[in-house]
């Protein structure tokens, strides 16, 4: 009896890890889902601030960990994509209809082009900057980061040009990003508290 109690307790935890994704796409997901929930933050934190609240230093700080946050999203963008190449995800649950199957497949698809899309455009604005090549970047005040090359060698009236389009880009891929992520979190929770499907448990460690 106790042999049979065993196997089956075995058996219901391999399917049940059958259906959740691996520990290295947890920690990846979470890890870019916590940075971004900072550089959100940041980032409001300097456009919302009345004119003269932080000084010129707190201000720089600010925007530079940002920057930083920015970059190191991205490194993380492209290790996740290319650990979800290489390692089949677990499949929706099979009461899940067609269409809400492709929704959630269009979701991420879409989400995972402005997580690349935000930082990409944010260090091309950066690069666009006419003060670039005076106040080169460091991540997180340690590690030299270089701007675009071919942007920063462009003619000042053309960078400043550039600087606010590619910043009126910046801003519209966060809106954006607001949106895609606020339909993933209700979805996912649609799903766990409405529909009663354990999709939550997929992601969590």
């Amino acid at each position: 009896m106790k042999t049979s109690l065993s196997a089956e307790s075995a058996f219901a935890d391999a399917a049940a890890g059958a259906q959740k994704y691996s520990r290295v796409a947890v920690l990846l997901h979470w890890m870019i889902a916590l940075l971004i929930l900072a550089n959100v933050a940041l980032g409001l934190t300097v456009a919302l601030m009345p004119d003269g609240s932080l000084s010129d230093t707190a201000i720089r700080f600010v925007i530079d960990t940002h920057k930083s946050i920015g970059i190191t999203v991205l490194g993380l963008a492209i290790v996740r994509v290319l650990w979800r190449l290489t390692h089949r995800p677990p499949p929706l649950p099979a009461e899940f209809p067609s269409w809400e199957r492709a929704a959630a497949h269009a979701a991420h698809v879409v989400l995972y082009v402005l997580i690349f899309a935000m930082p990409l455009s944010g260090w091309l604005h950066d690069s666009a900057w006419v003060a670039a090549a005076s106040h080169p970047m460091y991540l997180y005040g340690l590690v030299p980061w270089p701007r675009i090359g071919f942007i920063m060698n462009l003619d000042a009236g053309t960078k400043e040009q550039l600087h606010a389009q590619f910043g009126a880009l910046h801003t519209a891929c966060s809106y954006a990003l607001y949106g895609v992520l606020a339909l993933h979190i209700a979805g996912a929770l649609k799903h766990q508290w409405v529909d009663r499907h354990s999709v939550l448990r997929r992601m969590m460690p």
